[in-house]
């Protein structure tokens, strides 16, 4: 499937399964090698990062381990603006290194406020893992340690993403046609 549509929009691949399974694997294996001895405590941001998490778990191989919070920025295929927390980590994390793993930065104020949220919960150290940036859209300065992939500003959905609720089943990544 090159081309879907998902609800009023057509969609087309942009990035294929076998270039985002590469990717992952080459993440995974940096964050082994800068990560050694360090037993991180990887954070997932739900629900979009469910994929991504996933596959790159499976090739982390020094000792982690792993929790889930979930966030909400985004309506339809505009951010609202606002973030707000929905469930909630509950590991004591003082101390820790983190590894936030995130499906895309766009803006970034969603992971500034994850930041700031884990921040005061004296965290040794905290990394970001993204499968996906938008460079040019990005509004906060951050310090993005581990990314899959540099993206144009298109609106895009599978692997995770998704348009209202739908798509995230999609083992690829498709980009809007306008």
């Amino acid at each position: 499937m090159d081309r879907i549509r998902v609800k009023d929009k057509e969609f087309e691949v942009s990035i294929p399964e076998e270039k985002i399974a590469k990717e992952v694997e080459r993440v995974a294996n940096e964050i082994n090698t800068e990560l050694a001895g360090k037993d991180p405590l990887f954070i997932s941001v739900l629900n979009g990062a469910f994929m991504f998490t996933s596959d790159l778990m499976k090739h982390i191989t020094i000792p982690c381990q792993i929790s889930f919070v979930k966030l909400a920025s985004y309506q339809g295929v505009a951010s609202t603006g606002k973030v707000k927390e929905v469930i909630g980590l509950n590991e004591d994390i003082a101390g820790r290194t983190i590894v936030i793993v995130e499906d895309i930065v766009d803006t970034g104020l969603t992971m500034q406020r994850l930041l700031e949220t884990l921040g005061t919960r004296n965290p040794k150290e905290i990394y970001i893992a993204s499968l996906l940036v938008k460079p040019e859209k990005l509004k906060v300065d951050l310090d993005i340690n581990f990314i899959a992939f540099n993206i144009p500003n298109d609106f895009i959905l599978g692997y995770g993403l998704d348009y209202d609720g739908y798509a995230r089943n999609l083992r690829q990544i498709y980009t809007v046609v306008e």
